[in-house]
């Protein structure tokens, strides 16, 4: 005689409600969204389908629909033109820049929205790097110090959260650093702790034409910075030694090829852990949807799921509108 039936807790929905481990909701979710120059401009990026950029003006139209649709927390990334490029990134710390008037758009169309915002080099650098580039390499100490620099003016600007994804040693003690002297006390970090030199970042390179150049003496790819994919154990040390530096929040990105990493980072630190869903992920499925291959919104929910259950509190995802729309 069997007395324990583990199928009496899936019987109906209704029980399998009851008794489920991970929900998602609206509050789970970060919207990246990009920014361009200009007017009235809601351009697709031809590799992200039904995603876009979005010009100041327009971008106003998008965060009152999020808000609406309860999403609370918007990641900007800018396109920045060619002209304004060089190797550190002067652009950066423009007090009317784009990044800096978007932050101020959002701000003054929803003062409650949660802005946080992209710090790092590769959208204002000649050479598409995440660094400044000398003799051949991403030299580390100048950049960090550019890039605190960096984190002050989007401070300045109304950012609730900066995000350094460039993965330069150092870079969280003198942004936090800086911020404390500046007067900034609640300005939070969002480190991308674990942030994997991964192949799925193409089509996000193709919405702010920021893909490494190819020419001499400059590195072709980011794997002098970024982590390499064959590494765990070295996720959770970068992970503590950014914590100790200050970081209010630690991100592993990509998301579904590194649940494990998020595991293993969620077991071992007392900050909230968040992943980045990453452009390769959404476009593959957009794909294989078109295609016929697979369903769509099953996929998509079963992927945002699983980094949930991976441990996850918060997932950066171009699928947050999609998700909304269907759990709503």
């Amino acid at each position: 005689m069997i007395l324990k039936r583990n199928r009496r807790l899936r019987h109906n929905e209704s029980i399998r409600s009851l008794v489920r481990e991970n929900i998602i909701s609206p509050n789970d979710f970060i919207v990246p969204l990009f920014v361009v120059e200009g007017n009235n401009i809601k351009e697709e990026i031809a590799s992200m389908p039904n995603y876009y950029r979005f010009s100041l003006d327009l971008l106003k139209n998008e965060i009152k629909e999020l808000w609406k649709m309860g999403l609370k927390s918007v990641l900007l990334f800018v396109k920045v033109p060619d002209h304004l490029k060089d190797n550190e990134g002067k652009e950066a710390l423009n007090a009317d820049g784009l990044m800096q008037r978007a932050i101020k758009t959002v701000k003054d169309t929803c003062p409650e929205m949660i802005v946080m915002t992209d710090v790092a080099l590769d959208p204002y650098s000649e050479y598409g790097h995440d660094g400044i580039v000398s003799n051949g390499e991403i030299v580390n100490d100048r950049t960090v110090d550019f890039l605190a620099k960096m984190s002050l003016s989007h401070a300045q600007a109304g950012a609730d959260i900066v995000a350094p994804s460039d993965m330069m040693d150092g870079r969280i003690l003198a942004m936090r650093t800086l911020l404390e002297e500046e007067g900034f006390h609640n300005t939070g970090i969002m480190s991308y702790s674990a942030k994997y030199a991964s192949a799925f970042y193409g089509p996000f390179r193709d919405a702010l034409d920021s893909a490494p150049v190819d020419m001499q003496d400059v590195p072709k790819d980011k794997r002098s910075y970024q982590m390499d994919p064959a590494n765990r154990d070295e996720a959770v040390k970068e992970t503590l030694m950014d914590i100790d530096e200050g970081a209010d929040i630690v991100m592993v990105k990509p998301g579904l090829c590194y649940l494990d990493i998020v595991r293993d980072i969620r077991n071992v630190v007392d900050v909230p852990v968040a992943v980045y869903q990453v452009s390769g992920e959404y476009a593959m499925l957009k794909a294989a949807a078109e295609k016929g291959w697979l369903n769509h919104d099953a996929v998509m929910m079963e992927q945002v799921l699983s980094i949930k259950r991976a441990g996850a509190h918060m997932i950066a995802s171009y699928f947050a509108k999609d998700v909304v729309k269907l759990i709503s």
